[in-house]
């Protein structure tokens, strides 16, 4: 298939039923975010969601590769990470141009196999076409791993039903943080994540190889982004970096803390592990 790198500009709302979602999901006391009131920050990615039609999708969910996205062959779909950085506030139900292009397709050789590293920039622009955020997301494909012998059964996730609030404070820059597959099921549907490794148990597992449900790579990210609002962090922020290191999966009890003071950085780890899942790193004129 033939493929080339191309820019993609559209005009779009900052839609305030998925923030509105985001807010119910979370249920963490902290205030509600409504039309004309600033968003977090990371909060565009549920108040810019696309929903695809059904007919492009491919056989894991998300759009079949080789229009936006290069065409590349490897089954397993990651959110890497990335890096965001902020120049002026978004509001909830202001309109904004969205301007996207794939960055770069690296092919790498990894400790697991092949794997292909794709970046895509965004830029983003207010009504008053100034430049409010640039953004750089970091997709890996890799190699699907051994499948579960199918007589493994899936009580595991069906036995796994909702925690209530997923945030709880555990300390000073503290949080556990619990799923469940209604909280991921919320989340696919605020942030119009089709992937099927988030809530479809079979294919999960029996496809994409992993042990079960997947927590999203974006939600590791918002929740931690969520701590500063939990912490009452009110320095501005310039710069967020974002890391997915490895998996979470639902059910699994993790923990997020301050990891770094300068510039103050957030992990999220899963019970018993000493790397973290997820971590977030946050500039601005304090740590400048």
């Amino acid at each position: 298939m033939s493929w080339a790198p191309h820019t993609v500009t559209t005009t779009e709302t900052l839609d305030p039923h998925p923030v509105a979602a985001l807010s119910s999901l979370f249920d963490d006391g902290t205030p509600a975010i409504g039309p004309g009131a600033a968003l977090p920050p990371l909060w565009h990615w549920p108040a810019l969601a696309r929903w695809p039609v059904s007919s492009v999708l491919g056989t894991d969910g998300h759009p079949a590769r080789g229009s936006f996205l290069p065409p590349v062959e490897l089954p397993r779909r990651m959110f890497a990470g990335g890096e965001v950085v902020f120049h002026a506030p978004l509001t909830v139900g202001g309109t904004v141009r969205r301007e996207s292009r794939v960055e770069s397709v690296t092919e790498k050789s990894g400790r697991s196999g092949e794997l292909v590293v794709v970046a895509v920039a965004t830029r983003l622009y207010d009504e008053h076409d100034r430049l409010a955020i640039e953004e750089r997301q970091d997709l890996i494909y890799r190699d699907a791993g051994p499948v579960l012998p199918a007589e493994i059964p899936a009580e595991p996730a069906a036995a796994l039903t909702p925690t209530g609030a997923p945030f709880t404070r555990a300390g000073e820059w503290a949080w556990d943080l619990a799923t469940d597959p209604t909280l991921l099921m919320r989340f696919s549907a605020a942030t119009s994540n089709p992937h099927r490794i988030h809530y479809d148990w079979p294919y999960a597992t029996r496809v994409e190889g992993y042990p079960g449900l997947v927590v999203h790579g974006p939600l590791m990210t918002l929740a931690l982004a969520e701590v500063l609002r939990l912490e009452q962090h009110g320095v501005p922020i310039s710069c967020i970096r974002h890391r997915n290191r490895k998996p979470l999966f639902c059910g699994q009890a993790a923990r997020m803390r301050r990891v770094e003071d300068v510039p103050l950085a957030l992990g999220l780890f899963a019970q018993d592990s000493g790397e973290p899942c997820s971590t977030l790193t946050i500039e601005g004129p304090s740590h400048a």
